[in-house]
């Protein structure tokens, strides 16, 4: 490894090896000689004169790139397509002049573009679906177990923590439903030349139209897509890689969002992501046990959000049939998009895979605020026991505040219910009381909830694509 020169941290520490081949130098260069394995064999079957030995000379180098014979000749023509084409035509001295034959630069460029987001956004649906069934064992693990709900980050009425569990996966479901439409959208540009009229292929076909149509179709069909675009300038519309990123964004912010509350979870000693046995929490401080993952997560979802102004922006500044503006940002907004979500689902899966939960630290923080919540419930069994309304809300409305400052003010705990224990007007027993304080009361429909959402939603899903599921989590430094 060169240690004289920068290295990406997507390539070094977060991506996985799977989705570094999909943007490799190899996997490009090898899909811009199967795409012109492809042209070649249409216009063969078409009726241009190109024999099948020039083809299967073609294919025989399909995968040995001689990087070596390109990057010299780049240095002289300055043009990265032109030299792989002529490092193509030097093995495979036949069919030389006939690589690359009515097409433009775009025909490889843009096809292999297409090619790749698609291969890229098939791992990360895997990975996506792999997070939303660890969410849904762990949902279900936890569906009963009481806790304290947040509305403003203050304690609110309480849930369960596998209903709040539902929350995070249901915005990854919508994740995956966008993934699915927008990756069953993709079509290849097929080969339209320079500015898409196809003007090089009615030179080539001596104006037969009908033969001409037959050529994208033929091509998509080759490359293992269903069709092309059926306009374009030169290029597809940059508009295309803007709702791909807009895919990976949504799953970045989906990801925050879920990597946000496991930290806060995690301040609370509530929930805690995984530790190793040997790992370092802190240099300085030996005790800490840092929500290091999902900070992380946090950290590379902001950048994929900020990255997915660049598409946006590279589109709406396309002038006419094309300009070449996009194409140095193409070649960073997209492979590290697709590196950092890559990423981010790699430490989802480690996370909620190895989430662990504490229960009695829930149920005491549960407790300590319940009896607020509690205090409407309190009066209604006090009224049935022969209390006042209006006078019980006002003693209760005192004592209420009386116990807020002994827990804000002195450090003590929450002595409500003792409080109204003591109260005459109230007429309940501490047994009452307790009774009144079962948490199960409190958390609404959320097993339910969970219940049906699993069955009706996730369990189809899942179901649907299980030949997905089993994928590991590949975590690096």
């Amino acid at each position: 490894m060169s240690t004289d020169r920068y290295i990406s941290p997507l390539s070094e520490r977060y991506a996985s090896r799977e989705m570094q081949y999909i943007f490799s130098q190899d996997k490009k260069f090898r899909t811009w000689r199967r795409l012109w394995i492809a042209l070649a064999e249409t216009e063969k079957e078409l009726g241009l004169n190109i024999t099948d030995e020039q083809i299967e000379e073609m294919k025989a180098h399909a995968e040995d790139i001689n990087y070596d014979v390109a990057k010299e000749r780049e240095k002289v023509v300055r043009h990265d397509v032109m030299s792989h084409v002529y490092a193509y035509g030097v093995q495979c001295p036949k069919a030389k002049g006939i690589i690359h034959l009515g097409a433009t630069s775009c025909y490889v460029g843009d096809n292999t573009d297409i090619i790749i987001m698609s291969e890229a956004l098939k791992l990360v649906k895997t990975k996506l679906v792999n997070v939303i069934f660890e969410l849904a064992k762990f949902a279900g693990k936890y569906k009963e177990l009481p806790t304290l709900g947040f509305t403003h980050f203050q304690p609110a009425q309480p849930t369960t923590v596998g209903k709040r569990a539902t929350l995070w996966m249901q915005e990854f479901e919508m994740d995956l439903e966008d993934l699915e439409y927008v990756l069953g959208s993709l079509k290849l540009l097929g080969s339209k030349g320079t500015t898409g009229t196809q003007a090089s292929f009615l030179e080539l076909f001596d104006g037969d139209q009908k033969t001409i149509d037959k050529i994208d179709p033929m091509i998509a069909e080759k490359m293992g897509f269903e069709a092309c675009y059926p306009v374009s300038g030169q290029t597809y519309s940059r508009k295309v890689d803007t709702r791909v990123i807009n895919v990976l964004a949504g799953i970045a912010s989906s990801a925050h969002k879920f990597s946000n509350d496991i930290r806060l979870l995690q301040h609370l000693k509530e929930v805690e992501e995984p530790f190793e046995k040997s790992q370092i929490g802190s240099s300085a401080m030996a005790y800490k046990r840092n929500p290091m993952r999902s900070e992380r997560i946090a950290s590379l979802s902001r950048y994929v959000l900020a990255d997915s102004l660049n598409p946006a922006i590279t589109a709406s500044v396309q002038w006419f049939e094309r300009t070449l503006d996009d194409s140095a940002n193409k070649r960073l907004s997209i492979p590290e998009g697709f590196l950092a979500v890559d990423g981010i689902l790699d430490l989802c899966l480690n996370v909620v895979d190895g989430l662990v939960v504490y229960p009695k630290v829930i149920e005491k923080h549960l407790m300590s605020e319940l009896p607020f919540m509690a205090t409407e419930n309190i009066m209604m069994d006090a009224v049935k026991a022969g209390g006042d309304r209006q006078e019980l809300h006002e003693r209760i409305r005192k004592l209420s505040m009386e116990a807020g400052r002994n827990v804000k003010e002195k450090g003590l705990d929450n002595n409500l219910l003792e409080m109204i224990s003591q109260d005459d007007g109230f007429n309940l027993s501490p047994e009452d009381l307790q009774k009144i304080m079962d948490p199960v009361k409190y958390v609404g429909r959320s097993k339910e909830q969970v219940e049906a959402y699993l069955k009706n939603v996730i369990d189809p899903l899942l179901e649907k694509n299980k030949k997905e599921l089993g994928v590991k989590a590949e975590i690096n430094v």
